[in-house]
């Protein structure tokens, strides 16, 4: 399961940004109970972006503990480690021209 999918529902306030200064407007129904905090905002496209870079890179986790286990788990018959070794070279080139 992809732990980003959580990411993908946060939850999205809708404001209005001026394009001189930058100010943000984003009214809401007040029931007199407010309070003001400091909040700091991401524009969603650098967001969008930095998520998709995020699942990108638990991609290539994924793809290199691959590599690993099976690094640290085969066990080679007897006269077949350079096989064997030659074989995870050959995986591990293909990983890094993949990414």
């Amino acid at each position: 399961m992809d732990s980003s999918a959580g990411y993908d529902n946060a939850p999205r306030i809708k404001a209005w940004r001026c394009i001189g200064c930058g100010k943000l407007e984003a009214p809401q129904l007040c029931i007199g109970i407010c309070q003001d905090r400091r909040a700091e905002l991401v524009d969603a496209d650098y967001y969008e972006q930095a998520l998709s870079q995020l699942q990108q890179m638990r991609r290539e986790k994924a793809a290199l503990r691959r590599l690993l286990q099976q690094l640290a788990y085969t066990m080679p018959h007897d006269g077949q480690w350079e096989h064997t070794y030659r074989y995870l070279q050959s995986s591990a080139r293909k990983l890094l021209a993949e990414h």
